[in-house]
């Protein structure tokens, strides 16, 4: 269309259409907010690393021809007696009487997550039953399990611990690993339950707990439908932080000669093995001893980025 003085005019372009909102469930915003967390998926990552090098322990003792409670004097130990270090036959070297690291590592690296994890699965187990019957019943069932969890936690852990483990020891090495994760799960689940307890009395006093309990649900409804999927949450974190603080108990049970009983092994019992020889063999101490400090540190950064994930308030994940 042609308007005054010559000048053409031009109807305007017609604006586009606004994007549709797509809805996103809270597991799907959680998963969003943690793989854009860098050291949380690197974590992960390493985490994966470690459990596939635990998992193939019999297929590195195949190829190696080398079982993890085999000593191998001949090859293993040089003409003065010292372990040999990495090379073609040993591809992280022997220990003092001749046994293959990367085995022995691979199969204490089986046995330290086994027990780590287990013992935080455990303890979480037991800490969510004590922390939400305390926090939601009240009155005297939660004095007496406070009580309890307050016992436990005055108790001297190092002290009383090494006292149970060296007490109820048993010669097999599966049982020597169930008793310890039992120990580790014991003095853990005190600080676990407190915390839950924590959560739950806070959750008691929210509306829709008080709407529920006016409708007529029973406390036991209530637990099962309202208050423990909020706590999904809060015992996630929990345990994957709990996990690394297990491992790391194990590892000083296993140092100090009571916790997982030889030939199995453990990073903690080759650390104190391998401090006799550090000297003239210091990959006896580094290869448990990294193996240790990656896998902490990966659960606890792994724990850090899924507490950020579930909570958007926390955090790095609210800057994003």
């Amino acid at each position: 269309m042609t308007g005054y003085a010559g000048l053409e005019t031009r109807n305007p372009p017609a604006a586009a259409p606004p994007r549709p909102v797509q809805s996103r469930s809270p597991s799907r915003l959680a998963w969003d907010r943690f793989r854009r967390d860098r050291p949380a998926v690197a974590s992960l990552a390493v985490l994966l690393l470690i459990t596939a090098f635990a998992a193939l322990a019999p297929l590195w003792a195949h190829l190696t021809g080398h079982p993890y409670d085999a000593t191998f004097p001949r090859t293993g130990l040089d003409a003065g007696g010292r372990p040999r270090g990495p090379g073609a036959e040993f591809p992280l070297g022997a220990d003092q009487l001749g046994r293959d690291v990367l085995v022995r590592a691979a199969y204490g690296t089986r046995v330290s997550l086994t027990a780590g994890i287990g013992a935080a699965a455990l303890a979480s187990a037991a800490g969510t039953v004590a922390g939400t019957l305390a926090g939601f019943a009240g009155g005297a069932l939660d004095a007496l399990l406070s009580r309890l969890m307050d016992m436990v936690l005055a108790l001297p852990y190092l002290l009383v611990a090494i006292m149970l483990a060296a007490t109820f020891q048993i010669s097999s090495p599966p049982a020597s690993l169930a008793m310890t994760v039992l120990v580790i799960a014991f003095f853990s689940f005190a600080a676990y339950g407190r915390t839950i307890r924590g959560q739950v009395l806070a959750l008691r006093q929210q509306q829709f707990i008080e709407a529920a309990r006016a409708l007529g649900a029973s406390d036991a409804r209530i637990m099962a439908t309202e208050v423990l999927p909020n706590l999904a949450a809060p015992i996630t974190v929990l345990t994957s932080l709990l996990v690394p603080a297990s491992i790391v108990s194990e590892a000083t049970l296993s140092f100090l000669g009571v916790g997982i009983r030889p030939p199995m092994p453990s990073w903690g019992s080759m650390l104190g093995e391998g401090g006799e020889v550090f000297r003239t063999a210091w990959w006896l101490l580094a290869v448990p001893g990294a193996l240790l400090l990656a896998t902490t540190l990966a659960f606890n950064l792994l724990g850090d980025g899924v507490r950020n994930a579930l909570d958007p308030r926390g955090g790095r994940a609210a800057g994003r």
